[in-house]
């Protein structure tokens, strides 16, 4: 029995970092400049040439370390250790969705501002009204 590792399949990899990133076929050749028949067999080659991978990195966003280290495995991982962290409380990544002012306060906030503008804007309406019924019984 033969001890060897398999190559890892580069085409696969790029493959699967395209669907993960929700990306056509035919977006990622427009973005390489190619067709989407050559992005297809690049997909279905086990290796890839090093100046073709850096535009595929630069396409996705990613380094060329990235694509090559690329494991479903470690996608997993990543996803269940930030779901586990977030259950218990102890994320580490900064989280973007949290407010740092009270969305009530602050729609309330608006809501003045609005209303304010729409009297302003209700009283220049009726000063233009006089105005005109001013203009009108002059004549």
């Amino acid at each position: 029995m033969s001890t060897t590792t398999k190559p890892s399949h580069i085409g696969r990899k790029i493959s699967r970092i395209r669907e993960l990133k929700d990306m056509k076929q035919e977006a990622l050749a427009q973005a390489l400049g190619m067709s989407q028949q050559s992005v297809s067999a690049m997909e279905n080659s086990e290796t890839v040439d090093e100046e073709k991978l850096k535009e595929v990195a630069k396409a996705f966003g990613m380094t060329v370390e990235a694509i090559k280290n690329f494991s479903e495995e470690a996608v997993i991982n990543y996803f269940n250790n930030i779901y586990d962290n977030e259950i218990n409380g102890s994320i580490v990544a900064p989280q973007s969705n949290h407010c740092t002012f009270n969305p009530l306060d602050k729609l309330v906030e608006v809501y003045e501002e609005n209303k304010k503008l729409y009297e302003r804007l209700l009283q220049s309406e009726k000063d233009k009204n006089e105005y005109l019924e001013k203009l009108l019984n002059g004549k």
